[in-house]
């Protein structure tokens, strides 16, 4: 029997993760279930090392060219288009029986368009199936989109449980599925219990300043500012949490004028981590590559940018001030086109302000510092959000997202599948 062939694309780190957890899902389906035909797979595509280390064939990295904003999107114009026709190319080339594409919906949507049309050529031989897994949030600006996205995909894949409704009335054409939250297969079930936080000595505030280069410019001097206000009043310690080695190198220099820090690693995993104080205080402070979930099992407020990391934030039941910062000409479009009141996702699950959020010229050092050390000081308040927080993840549903979008898939590929 021929390969069952599948291109996947994945942009960002949490993508890549995403999609590896994915391709390792559809593996299982077709070797261990009751499908009349248990095809061979191929994978190929592009993405990142969570994607290659699950045995997926990548033509390019894509979580090194990922960015943030319109003119960010604008200087990198080039080298994105020259990836997207490579990848188209060598689609039309190796013409797979289905095209995954993982959230980056800004490329991807356009990719699956031009697949689309591509495949419309070739008279019949190639009819390639597209899935979409994540939902773009045209729900929360350019809504028109949802009529387009319906000529272009089989099948999108929702984790959020609104979505299926909102497209059920804008595109009734679009197939959708509410799979999950792929966060409560990867972090297990959420402890009630605060074990780790209750043995600290003193509060530890975790700092995510985002998943991209750009991000971590924009993010991390204002949380650097923020820390320091921090320190005059409260004694706390820090930890700082970044998705890979190369964000670390990149973090180091903007970190020099108020951390002292020594380079290392560590004995139990080996990955790259940076310890040290900030200077005029005794206040520790650490970064870490990775292990994010033990990082929030013992975090006590978290200080985050407004994306997928906040729903790992209410997942571990950690109160956080949220942020965001882009360059003037993408704030300036994106007022005037964003239709929800909120930028971190709790929030707009909730339908209020469960986490602080500051976004632009409102994300600066005093006003994060103000409503950390709010918090801090308010336990009640603590206890308040928590509560909220066990409702928001409650309302996503069980674990097992990912088997969920791989029988959806199969059952898409093979309509006879059980």
């Amino acid at each position: 029997m021929k390969p069952t062939s599948i291109m996947v694309i994945a942009g960002e780190p949490s993508g890549d993760a995403l999609a590896a957890e994915l391709v390792q899902a559809l593996r299982t389906e077709a070797e261990f279930h009751s499908h009349p035909l248990k095809p061979e797979l191929s994978f190929f595509g592009a993405g990142g090392s969570k994607l290659a280390a699950a045995g997926v064939d990548l033509a390019v990295d894509m979580t090194q060219h990922a960015v943030i904003g319109l003119w960010e999107v604008i200087k990198s114009y080039g080298k994105f288009r020259r990836i997207f026709h490579e990848l188209l190319d060598l689609a039309a080339k190796r013409r797979p029986d289905l095209l995954v594409c993982v959230d980056f919906s800004g490329f991807n949507r356009r990719f699956a368009h031009a697949l689309r049309s591509r495949a419309a050529k070739s008279n019949g031989q190639w009819n390639p199936r597209i899935v979409q897994y994540v939902s773009p949030q045209v729900w929360a600006s350019r809504p028109g989109r949802a009529t387009k996205m319906a000529d272009d995909y089989d099948l999108l894949l929702s984790i959020f449980p609104f979505e299926k409704d909102w497209y059920a009335k804008r595109a009734p054409e679009l197939k959708v599925e509410f799979v999950g939250h792929p966060m409560l297969d990867r972090f297990g079930v959420r402890s009630q219990e605060s074990g780790v936080r209750s043995q600290l000595t003193r509060p530890e505030v975790l700092l995510l300043p985002g998943s991209r280069a750009g991000e971590l410019k924009r993010h991390l001097p204002v949380m650097l500012d923020a820390a320091k206000q921090i320190v005059a009043v409260e004694e706390v310690s820090f930890r700082m949490v970044l998705p890979n080695g190369e964000l670390v190198e990149m973090a180091l220099p903007l970190c020099g004028k108020e951390l002292e820090l020594k380079m290392g690693r560590s004995e139990e995993a080996g990955e790259l981590r940076a310890t040290g104080l900030m200077k005029n205080a005794t206040a520790q402070f650490q970064i870490q590559v990775g292990h994010l979930d033990s990082a929030l099992r013992s975090a006590t407020i978290a200080i985050a940018s407004t994306g997928t990391v906040t729903m790992e934030c209410a997942l571990f039941n950690v109160p956080t001030v949220a942020l965001y910062k882009t360059s003037w000409s993408t704030y300036q479009i994106g007022k005037r086109i964003v239709t929800v009141n909120f930028l971190a996702m709790p929030n707009l699950l909730a339908g209020g302000a469960v986490f602080p959020e500051f976004v632009q010229d409102a994300a600066t050092g005093k006003n994060l510092a103000e409503a950390v050390l709010a918090l801090l000081r308010d336990e009640a308040r603590r206890k308040e959000i928590q509560g909220k927080l066990g409702q928001i993840i409650a309302g996503l549903g069980t674990a097992g997202a990912n088997v969920r979008a791989a029988k959806a898939i199969w059952s898409l590929l093979l309509p006879t599948a059980k």
